[in-house]
């Protein structure tokens, strides 16, 4: 008769590596299709030393809109072969879109009076501000 405990282990182990740890951290700014990813990001330790940090000032240049970190299979497989001393992350970041800039860059036109006239004109100017500057323009009534 056969002992069941090396089958059990076996698929205990494959189960553990089967999850993927994956967290997300969104700012609110919309994304844009600029998207930067470190597959094996080196951390060590069981994650206890952190990978260094990703620059993104310089890569995107209306700031990040979302950061993902994630354990893959892969990722796993390599943390459980060297025993924790080397667990790598993939690292996705998302930057965010044109015109997302800071609330204090933003153009701001003001209507003069709140008749259709004076929400038109408003209206005309904020186009044209945006056309010029190539920056967001809000518009208040």
């Amino acid at each position: 008769m056969r002992h069941p405990a090396p089958l059990l282990s076996a698929l205990a182990t494959l189960t553990l590596l089967g999850g993927c740890f994956h967290a997300t951290i969104e700012t609110g700014a919309p994304p844009s299709l600029e998207v930067h990813e470190a597959a094996f990001a080196s951390a060590w330790v069981y994650g206890l030393v952190p990978p260094k940090t990703i620059s993104t000032a310089a890569r995107c240049q209306s700031g990040v809109a979302k950061v993902e970190t994630r354990l893959s299979f892969v990722n796993q497989l390599v943390g459980f072969l060297t025993f924790g001393i080397y667990t790598p992350m993939h690292i996705k970041v998302t930057c965010a879109a044109r015109g997302a800039e800071n609330e204090e860059d933003a153009l701001v036109i003001r209507s003069t009076a709140d008749t259709p006239e004076a929400r038109a004109q408003a209206l005309a100017n904020a186009v044209h501000a945006s056309i010029e500057t190539g920056r967001e323009v809000t518009v208040a009534w």
